[in-house]
């Protein structure tokens, strides 16, 4: 039974060792080396510190910002240890009547009576997406610019400016970093 046992045993420790420890550390090694930014967290600095991260979404709720996707992470929104969808169907009562609540939130404060982009009403799969569509982001210039004292063309040119093409030309659709663009806005004189 021994000799049965003792190359199961040393099977089991190289296997540990080389699917536990080598390949997870070459993979670090390697994506820290080809992919620095991302591997990182692909972090934005300003001034020294860090304010967020390219691929977390987080709140904006001052009307001198942008607002993001709402999130459904809970209690704690754009909390990634909290990653996921509302699970909530389209037939659900909740869900309608969560997104009629912002629908009139966002025709309450908006100038005009249009049609609110579906991407601020609804949450993304995780909860935590940093984009929104060209289209939300040019829903809010309005209010945004009114806020903040500035020419509403002006701010439409910095929101054209930070429109992302879809990734390879086909994949995705052109959206907006939400913490990206609030960051450029600041940078207006």
């Amino acid at each position: 039974m021994l000799t049965m046992l003792l190359p199961a045993l040393r099977l089991l420790i190289a296997l540990s060792l080389l699917t536990g420890v080598l390949y997870p550390a070459f993979v670090l090694v390697a994506a820290r080396l080809a992919f620095p930014d991302q591997a990182n967290g692909s972090l934005i600095e300003r001034d020294g510190l860090v304010v967020g991260s390219r691929l977390i979404g987080q709140p904006f709720a001052s009307p001198r910002w942008f607002s993001s996707r709402p999130s459904a992470t809970g209690a704690h929104p754009y909390d990634a240890r909290a990653s996921s969808g509302s699970n909530l169907g389209p037939t659900s009562p909740a869900l309608l009547d969560a997104v009629r609540q912002r629908v009139d939130g966002w025709r309450a404060g908006s100038t005009a009576p249009r049609a609110v982009p579906i991407d601020l009403v609804t949450s993304s799969a995780s909860g935590l997406d940093p984009h929104l569509s060209p289209a939300a982001a040019m829903f809010q210039v309005e209010r945004v610019a009114a806020a903040r004292g500035l020419d509403p063309a002006r701010v439409r040119v910095l929101v054209g400016r930070h429109v992302e093409p879809r990734t390879f030309g086909v994949l995705g659709e052109q959206r907006v970093n939400v913490l990206e663009l609030n960051l450029a806005l600041d940078a207006l004189r």
